[in-house]
C-alpha cells in the first residue's frame, strides 16, 4: 500500500510540474485564449497571442534558469518564476492593450541569505508605478554581547525606475541590474546612509 501511495505521489508531482509547462489563457483580452510558455531547450519564454494570429512572440535568451523555473498564471496575466537554491525571482508580464505588447510590469526577489541570514529578506518592484519596497535583513555580529544576531533593516520603500520593457526585449539583465539597485539600497539602509 505504501509503495503504491508513494507511486500515486510522484506520479501527481510530476503532473504538477508538466502543467506549467504550457500555459492557456487569454492574456490580450479578446475571448480567445493564448498560449505561453518556457521552452527549456532554447530558454526563452515563448509567446502566441490570438490577436496577432498566434505569430511567436519570444524574450531574449535567458541564460542560468534553475531547472525548477517556470511559467504560471497571475490575475493580470503570467511570471516567470526561478527558484535556486537559496535565492529566487519572479518577473510579470501583463498585454498592453495600448501598445497591442506584452510588457514586464513587475520584479521581485528573495533570499535566504547565508548560514547566518545574512542578507535575507524580500523586495518587489512595481514597474508601473516605480513603486518599490524591500524588508531585508543583516547579521550583526558584535550584537548579542559578541554572539551575533539577526537584525531587521526599516522597510524600505522608494522609487526605483526602470525604462520600459517589452516580452522581446526581455532577457536576465533586467533581474541582475534589479538585484544590484536592491542590494546597494539594502546596504545603504544597513549601514545608515539611506539617501
Amino acid at each position: 500500500m505504501a509503495k503504491a501511495l508513494l507511486t500515486f505521489v510522484l506520479f501527481l508531482s510530476q503532473m504538477l510540474v508538466f502543467g506549467q509547462e504550457k500555459l492557456i489563457k487569454d492574456l490580450d483580452h479578446d475571448g480567445v485564449k493564448d498560449t505561453v510558455y518556457l521552452s527549456g531547450k532554447e530558454s526563452i519564454i515563448v509567446c502566441r497571442l490570438s490577436s496577432q494570429k498566434f505569430t511567436k512572440i519570444q524574450s531574449q535568451a535567458l541564460a542560468n534558469l534553475d531547472d525548477n523555473a517556470g511559467i504560471k498564471a497571475t490575475k493580470s496575466g503570467f511570471e516567470l518564476f526561478n527558484d535556486w537554491m537559496r535565492t529566487g525571482f519572479k518577473t510579470q508580464f501583463r498585454y498592453n492593450k495600448d501598445t497591442k505588447k506584452v510588457q514586464l510590469i513587475g520584479v521581485s526577489r528573495y533570499s535566504y541569505g547565508g548560514a547566518t541570514h545574512d542578507g535575507s529578506g524580500e523586495s518587489s518592484l512595481n514597474l508601473l508605478t516605480h513603486d518599490y519596497i524591500g524588508d531585508w535583513n543583516y547579521f550583526n555580529p558584535a550584537a548579542n554581547k559578541g554572539s551575533g544576531k539577526l537584525v531587521k533593516i526599516p522597510t524600505i520603500r522608494t522609487k526605483m525606475k526602470f525604462k520600459t520593457v517589452n516580452l522581446e526585449s526581455f532577457d536576465l539583465g533586467v533581474y541582475d541590474d534589479y538585484e544590484a539597485k536592491c542590494t546597494k539600497l539594502s546596504e545603504q539602509h544597513q549601514s545608515g546612509r539611506a539617501l
